[in-house]
Order: C-alpha cells, then structure tokens, then sequence
C-alpha cells in the first residue's frame, strides 16, 4: 500500500514546492535538509494529506520520522489508514455481538 501514495505525495510536493522541477528529488531526501519545505509549507502538507486521504494528523505527528521525505510521509499513511481501519472494522464487529 506504502508504494501507492508515493506518487500522489512526490506529485505534490513537486508542484507546490519545486515549481514543477522533479529532477535531483530522491523519495528519501530530507525535506528539512534540502530546504524544501518550510514551517509554513508543513502546515499546507497537513492540511493537503487531511484532506486528500480523509485523516486527522495529531500534533505528536508532527515530527520528521513522519513527515520529512516521500518515503516517510508514505510509510505513515500506511501506518495512519491501516490503524483507521483496523479501529473501523473493530467497531463493525462490536456492533454485530451486540
């Protein structure tokens, strides 16, 4: 699944950040590093990942191992959407027993 958001999240960044300017972006460059993406850019991204994949991301989300390259901001949507899920088809079966 991780594999599926790297383009749409690649997509994004490289039209909102790079002005359309793909070339020398590795999935696993450190957007803070590379000075890609400022505070204020964070706060878009936020809001653009709510939007897009239906989450709400926490303020202890907020940190780079999250959110700091395409690779890692993949790997936590998986992580993020799998979790809904899982609480999602909980709550069904819960509500079959009752």
């Amino acid at each position: 699944m991780q594999s599926s958001f790297v383009g749409e999240v690649r997509s994004f960044v490289v039209s909102n950040y790079l002005l359309g300017k793909e070339e020398g972006l590795e999935n696993d460059d450190s957007f803070q590093e590379q000075g890609i993406i400022d505070s204020t850019g964070i706060l878009e991204l936020v809001s653009h990942l709510e939007r897009t994949y239906g989450i709400e991301i926490l303020d202890e989300d907020l940190n780079p191992d999250n959110l700091d390259s395409v690779n890692k901001i993949a790997a936590y949507l998986t992580r993020k959407l799998s979790a809904v899920t899982d609480q999602a088809m909980a709550s069904q079966q819960s509500a079959f027993s009752l």
